[in-house]
């Protein structure tokens, strides 16, 4: 190793040395240059400064392309030489560079002066060539002259330099030849193809790292041939062998340049999977050959192929030709089947047979023959007719045989017989059992999808006697079904499924004879998706508060998939504005900005009817339902309504409420009136006394006086009578007991408004002119009515009354009762005037009649008033309406209605 490093020094030594200064265009020198490297191995390169002490090795660094390589793979050999070491890849760059990065003014100005780069050959060794194999092709009738030769590696790597490959072709006892190229085959053309010869073959590989040889192929030369394949194939069918087809052909080339053996292969039409002839039975130089064992009625298709009989080629196989087998008797039974449906009656089911074509038809199938009968009457050998029926589709298809309706209670058993042509085939026998016979059925069922196929898993009942299982599947167009072995727990179902698409499948298993076990059901698809829309139909009933939602489901072939649950959204119309463009250009965030705007409700894929509470008054609401599969959700179109401002039951109750409140106003006022008539009459209709009835018209001479003996102390004259206008009650009304007048008050009216009054009033007015009540009564007269009445005095104590003129005396009185009826209307005054002038006379000379039980105080009183009260009364009047003229000899004043005021007689 020292060695190499003194060589390669003094080597450097020199290249640096035998260029002259004025020469130089760099201070750094690389080695070696150009150098050819094997991939794979580690590669060393030395770099020297020269002409310049400007930098030392310490100065250096090494760059592989961009990247500057580690100062770890870096060996300082002196201050002016420095090397790096590193591994040879694929991935290593082609230029390794050496420069300088000192931070002085001449190497920064000067930097392309300190800098020099290796430029890197790099291959693998060549490798040895492999597998060397070589073939002559049959051209027209004879084998091409031309030698065609492969071998391994394949595929070469084009670098600046390539392996070279020379193929040796050596004839033996007659002449080599040689072909050079660079790639992985060759064509030697050989003139003449030299049959019956030996060839030695071999390939050489070269490039600059070196060379090696393959393994020599020594061979005869006519193993190397490849004739083209038979041609002409003929396929006879012999009705006398149902189960035999004959092939013919013709040889590809003279039997004089070839001695040939051959291959035959064949399948059924639609099948993948070839039958081969044995060797042994082709291994000869022939033309023809019989195929047998094949099943009757079906169509083949057949191929042959050659080759030299010493170590060729096989040609290709020779084109297909096709040819169906005669006919025979069906050896195989009919695949019968049955679809059970509910009947309309109540006393049994619906049964439809059907029937595929026996697996060994051996012929068309042109009908069945069907014979249904009760168990019980088989056992008793009570055979039925059998029964006709004719196929009419394809072979392939399903045919329906009967459709039967069966009792719960009875068992049945059916037999069917295929026939073709050529015969009958074997019973197929099904037993039908009622269904309070039926066994038991599988247990554990699931489907699974598996690619394109429908995986069906299942565990068998604890019963013996099962002799075979029945997977059956359908959709909304599809029914099919296959058996398996009794051994059997998982089945991939030999159909074409769509994907979306619910298929509905069912295991049954079969006991002995053919009897049919309960089925299990179960739905599955081979992909779920989406569904196509939600629901469409939604019926709405609102109340006040809560709203009542009904929707149909959504239709099977509609929903891809098993729906897992709904959706429902709602929220009142006044927000979904604004939104709804948003929702529709966001279609990736949809689902979560619809849960941002509208309230969402869950329900099971089993519920089609939900009641929104919580809503408000009056309110329009917007709602729409979504519909979910584990593969997504698809909403359905909006629906709108809007909730009641009352609900029903309030308006009711409402109603009642107030009926109930008017019955018992209207029954309570009824009560009131019938306890407080009396007070209610008063208020409405007062009484209002009659002066008419008053004694002050019998007041004549004439007239004679009553028999009534008035009391001794009664006091004659006129009371003072104040009717209130609003209350409408007389003082008479108001009191009943007799009350003493006070002596002195009705001594010192000197201006009173009457003249006297009864002992029995019990509680006397005061007139206007009362000084103790002058300011309060001025305000009240306006609203009394002045009433006088005139009393004629007939002395004191009975005596007669003096028919000399005497000083009238007025008794007057104010009263709040409203004016009478002939005030308001004169006209009627003559009419009335006697009436009211007896009612007033009444109404003033009615108190006195009674007895007093005070004496002192009736005299008293007589005293003050000057008069005695009259015992007797007349209504006599003159004819003109005015009282006898005997009424005008005292000082008497009397009230006129008709005049409006007193008037003095």
């Amino acid at each position: 190793m020292v060695c190499v490093r003194v060589v390669q020094l003094a080597v450097l030594a020199c290249l640096a040395h035998a260029i002259p200064a004025t020469e130089v265009l760099s201070y750094l020198l690389t080695a070696p240059q150009s150098p050819k490297l094997p991939i794979g191995t580690n590669f060393t390169a030395t770099c020297f400064i020269k002409n310049t002490t400007e930098v030392t090795a310490d100065d250096l660094f090494w760059r592989l392309a961009q990247k500057q390589i580690p100062k770890e793979q870096y060996r300082k050999i002196s201050d002016t030489a420095l090397n790096v070491t590193f591994l040879v890849t694929e991935e290593t760059p082609r230029w390794l560079f050496c420069f300088s990065n000192k931070k002085s003014a001449h190497v920064q100005l000067n930097s392309e002066k300190y800098l020099h780069g290796i430029f890197i050959k790099k291959d693998y060794f060549p490798k040895k060539p492999k597998n060397l194999t070589c073939i002559a092709k049959q051209k027209k009738d004879i084998i091409s002259p031309i030698i065609h030769c492969e071998w391994e590696p394949k595929h070469l790597r084009h670098w600046d330099f390539s392996t070279e490959y020379t193929v040796h072709l050596n004839i033996h006892a007659y002449k080599s030849l040689n072909f050079s190229t660079n790639e992985s085959s060759a064509d030697i053309n050989t003139e003449v193809f030299p049959n019956f010869m030996t060839l030695d073959i071999w390939v050489e590989a070269k490039n600059a790292l070196g060379k090696v040889e393959s393994d020599r192929l020594t061979v005869e030369a006519n193993s190397l041939t490849k004739t083209d394949p038979p041609s002409h194939i003929n396929i006879i069918s012999e009705n006398i062998f149902s189960k035999s087809l004959l092939l013919n052909w013709t040889r590809p080339i003279d039997k004089t340049r070839l001695n040939l053996i051959y291959e035959v292969r064949f399948a059924s039409e639609g099948s993948e999977n070839w039958s081969y002839v044995p060797q042994a039975d082709t291994n000869f130089d022939i033309q023809s050959f019989r195929l047998q064992n094949l099943r009757p009625y079906t169509v083949y298709i057949t191929q042959v192929r050659c080759k030299n009989e010493r170590l060729g080629y096989w040609s290709d196989w020779s084109d297909s030709s096709s040819k169906r087998t005669p006919a025979s008797k069906p050896t195989g039974k009919p695949d019968v089947w049955q679809i059970v449906s509910e009947s309309e009656a109540s006393d049994g089911y619906q049964v439809q047979l059907l029937s595929k074509e026996p697996e060994l038809a051996n012929g068309e199938i042109i009908r069945y023959e069907i014979r249904i009968q009760d168990y019980k009457e088989k056992r008793q050998n009570n055979a039925s007719e059998w029964e006709t029926v004719r196929v009419t589709g394809n072979r392939s298809e399903i045919t329906e045989l009967k459709n039967v309706h069966l009792t719960d209670q009875t068992t049945h058993i059916a037999k069917v017989v295929a026939v073709n042509s050529e015969g009958k085939s074997p019973e197929a026998t099904i037993v039908i059992p009622g269904k309070e016979h039926a066994l038991s059925p599988v247990e554990m069922l699931k489907v699974s999808s598996e690619g394109r196929k429908l995986c069906v898993e299942w565990s068998a009942p604890n019963t013996s006697g099962i002799s075979e299982f029945v997977v059956q599947w359908a959709n909304h167009n599809v029914f099919d079904w296959q058996r398996e072995k009794r051994n059997t727990r998982k089945a991939y179902i030999q159909g074409d499924f769509e994907s979306f698409v619910r298929y509905n499948v069912s295991v049954y298993p079969l006991y002995w004879i053919g009897w049919i076990g309960k089925p299990t059901h179960i739905e599955a698809y081979l992909e779920q998706g989406a569904p196509l829309n939600g629901p469409t139909k939604i019926i709405s009933k609102p109340k006040c508060k809560e709203a009542h939602l009904t929707w149909e489901g959504i239709p099977l072939e509609k929903q891809r998939g098993f729906i897992t649950n709904y959706t429902i959204f709602y929220n009142d119309g006044t927000k979904t504005e604004g939104m709804c463009h948003i929702i529709k250009r966001i279609d990736h965030f949809s689902f979560i900005m619809t849960f941002l705007v509208f309230a969402a409700v869950t329900v099971g894929s089993n519920t089609f009817s939900y009641t929104l509470k919580n809503l408000a008054r009056d309110t329009r609401y917007e709602t729409w339902i979504g519909a979910s599969t584990i593969k997504g959700s698809t909403n359905g179109s909006s629906h709108s309504f809007s909730t009641l401002k009352y609900a029903p039951d309030e308006i009711e109750g409402i109603v009642v409420a107030v009926s109930l409140c008017f019955l018992f106003v209207v029954v309570l006022a009824m009560l009131i009136c019938m306890y407080k008539r009396d007070v209610i009459k008063k208020s409405f209709w007062p009484e209002i006394p009659n002066p008419g009835e008053s004694t002050i018209g019998t007041w004549s001479p004439d007239y004679p006086v009553k028999a009534e003996t008035p009391s001794e102390s009664c006091l004659s004259g006129i009371s003072v009578l104040d009717v209130d206008v609003y209350d409408g009650k007389s003082v008479f009304e108001e009191d009943k007991s007799c009350l003493p007048l006070k002596k002195d008050k009705y001594m010192s009216e000197e201006h009173s408004s009457g003249i006297g009054g009864s002992s029995c009033m019990s509680s006397p007015r005061q007139s206007v002119s009362d000084s103790d009540e002058g300011g309060d009564m001025a305000d009240t007269t306006a609203s009394t009515v002045q009433y006088s009445s005139v009393v004629a005095s007939s002395g004191y104590k009975g005596q007669t009354p003096s028919l000399q003129p005497q000083q009238a005396v007025f008794s007057r009185s104010e009263s709040t009762q409203p004016l009478l009826e002939s005030e308001e209307h004169p006209d009627m005054l003559p009419l009335e005037g006697s009436r009211q002038s007896q009612r007033f006379h009444h109404l003033g000379l009615s108190h006195c009649q009674g007895n007093s039980d005070n004496p002192n105080q009736l005299e008293m009183e007589a005293k003050a008033l000057d008069f005695c009260p009259v015992e007797e009364d007349s209504e006599e009047m003159s004819a003109d309406g005015q009282p006898d003229e005997w009424l005008a000899s005292g000082p008497i004043s009397s009230y006129m209605p008709q005049l409006g005021g007193y008037r003095q007689q």
